[in-house]
């Protein structure tokens, strides 16, 4: 159990060896961190934070940057008995470090994190709307787009669901798809019927929930037929981050039993707005990921 003594408190980066205390430390303010999804961000990113002299993970912070002008910051974790020593300030800021000073940062702030992120030079720009399902009603109507059709993801279409994915999504993140990809429980892509790729969607196993996200598609009814086939023969709760402007697909959502029981603020560092996207993402990764 970690103890709130006072002791030199050291701020490293964290690596595979450090997981079970990761998961630790996420439990500890009630957050489903498990070793697959941790696994993640650390191949995508880096992880930093503070370990006391037991060597036990009392903060952490992390960072994931995509291919070209953007990154990601979440994990913001402090332990209660560590809380109002800017650990979290001091994790955030060694993450912004790592990454040159022309990135745009992206994160998703808790309620408690927002004013500590201002101070930073973070703005809201933007919200995302957490949803989350306990009884999930099938869709029932068929997709009326006859010329396109979903099927399993191929390891042959990475190249064309990695481009489709940084028009919507606002930067290319190869790294980050690709290892969430063998992470993912399915992987299903949208299909015209030229065999080009307009839309896909993963789900991946959490500790609580079934994670539905990134979810790409050309119109709602086809995203929630990709949460079906997703979410198929899955009897536990399903969870999805929808991101502002997607007022008809939330409807839908809702419809088919998710609840609305969230909406954190999205903050950039280094801009004004979020970077530019076609309005086809309809589901995040996660809140780390942004």
């Amino acid at each position: 159990m970690v103890t709130s003594n006072k002791q030199i408190l050291t701020l490293v980066p964290f690596d595979k060896s450090d997981v079970p205390g990761l998961i630790e430390l996420s439990a500890s303010v009630g957050w489903d961190y498990d070793k697959k999804e941790i696994g993640t961000v650390l191949s995508s990113g880096k992880i930093f934070g503070h370990k006391n002299a037991e060597g036990e993970i009392v903060s952490s912070a992390a960072i994931i940057p995509y291919d070209t002008f953007l990154a990601s910051i979440g994990m913001v974790i402090v332990h209660k008995n560590f809380r109002g020593m800017g650990l979290g300030k001091e994790a955030t800021k060694k993450c912004i470090e790592s990454v040159s000073k022309e990135t745009v940062i992206m994160l998703i702030a808790t309620e408690e994190g927002k004013p500590l992120y201002e101070k930073m030079g973070f703005n809201t720009v933007d919200f995302v709307h957490k949803y989350i399902c306990d009884h999930y009603i099938a869709n029932t109507k068929p997709l009326n787009n006859s010329e396109i059709i979903i099927e399993e993801f191929s390891e042959v279409d990475i190249d064309e669901l990695l481009k489709l994915d940084e028009d919507a999504f606002g930067d290319k993140r190869s790294r980050f798809l690709m290892a969430r990809i063998k992470q993912c429980e399915k992987c299903m892509v949208v299909k015209d019927n030229n065999g080009l790729i307009v839309g896909y969607g993963l789900s991946i196993s959490g500790p609580i929930n079934l994670i539905l996200g990134p979810i790409v598609a050309p119109d709602y009814q086809t995203a929630i037929v990709l949460i079906d086939k997703l979410s198929s023969k899955h009897q536990g709760k399903l969870r999805i981050d929808v991101p502002s402007g997607n007022n008809e697909f939330m409807m839908l959502l809702e419809k088919s039993g998710f609840v609305n029981v969230n909406q954190p603020p999205i903050m950039v560092m280094n801009a004004v707005n979020m970077p530019s996207r076609n309005n086809t993402l309809v589901g995040i990764a996660a809140q780390v990921f942004g």
